[in-house]
């Protein structure tokens, strides 16, 4: 795939993350771009051709723009906003009362997410992308990693989609439109890798980070998270037993926080002792 040439010149800076920047079109409201940092090539590639193929499987997701360089020689993405949007954290933020409903609705989306079917032959395996992230970890002992791995190869497999970041921040909504967003992490296997995600942002991230990055307070998230139960695993499932279980899944997130900040991560290993 070509890049398409643009001009920063017709852009605004309108936030950063750990990745690159996003910047605004100066005259167009509907036009966003995704810019990498300098010397990441493939990466936005790879990004813009996965975005094609879970767009192809129905998934509810923005439909994929262009992929562009700069004349610095940076790489992104341009892709067409969805105007009036607010993500579900943002929701429930703004609206706690409504936390109920916020959580049932993002569940339902989920659900729906976890029940497409997939050619395997197209996307990664969950199983496959952690146990290289466990290999490249140089914080787990041997033994450690080891009965990781055992855990990891236990969960039963599935061929079906899996978000592989699923944070409530990342499903959006516009009027009676509903969206995944940010799937560069998208693959296929067992959903309860997907759901740790979900737990981990309502119960184990700490307060600051919470409120920061989802714009709530630690207990509202919590209820968020108990609201979403009922709904994704039945409403006669227990929330303790339902924690229990997701708990560990949710734990393996710290090899990809161990991976980004180069730490151990205690508060997330935490949540790993039942299989250390």
């Amino acid at each position: 795939m070509e890049a398409k040439k643009i001009s920063l010149d017709d852009y605004i800076l309108s936030g950063g993350g750990f990745n690159g920047e996003s910047y605004d079109h100066k005259t167009d409201p509907s036009v966003m771009l995704k810019l990498y940092f300098p010397g990441k090539i493939q990466q936005p590639l790879d990004e813009m051709t996965l975005a094609r193929k879970v767009y192809d499987l129905g998934i509810p997701t923005p439909e994929p723009g262009e992929y562009v360089v700069t004349e610095d020689g940076r790489y992104g993405i341009r892709f067409q906003r969805v105007l009036g949007k607010k993500s579900y954290s943002r929701a429930v933020g703004d609206n706690p009362e409504e936390v109920g409903n916020y959580a049932s609705e993002f569940a339902q989306m989920c659900l729906q997410l976890h029940s497409v079917h997939v050619d395997t032959s197209m996307f990664e395996n969950v199983k496959d992308r952690y146990f290289r992230l466990l290999k490249e970890n140089p914080f787990f002992t041997s033994e450690e990693k080891e009965r990781l791995g055992r855990f990891i190869e236990d969960t039963p497999d599935e061929d079906t989609a899996i978000h592989g970041d699923l944070q409530f921040s990342n499903a959006i909504f516009a009027g009676d439109k509903r969206y995944f967003i940010d799937l560069g992490d998208f693959c296929y296997g067992n959903h309860l890798f997907d759901v740790g995600m979900v737990y981990l942002c309502c119960n184990l991230s700490g307060e600051d980070f919470i409120q920061e990055t989802f714009h709530m307070p630690k207990f509202l998230a919590r209820k968020f998270w108990e609201a979403f139960v009922p709904v994704y695993f039945g409403e006669n499932s227990r929330i303790d037993e339902i924690d229990e279980m997701i708990r560990p899944y949710a734990g393996l997130k710290t090899l990809i926080v161990e991976r980004d900040t180069k730490c151990p991560m205690p508060e997330f290993r935490a949540a790993l002792v039942s299989v250390l």
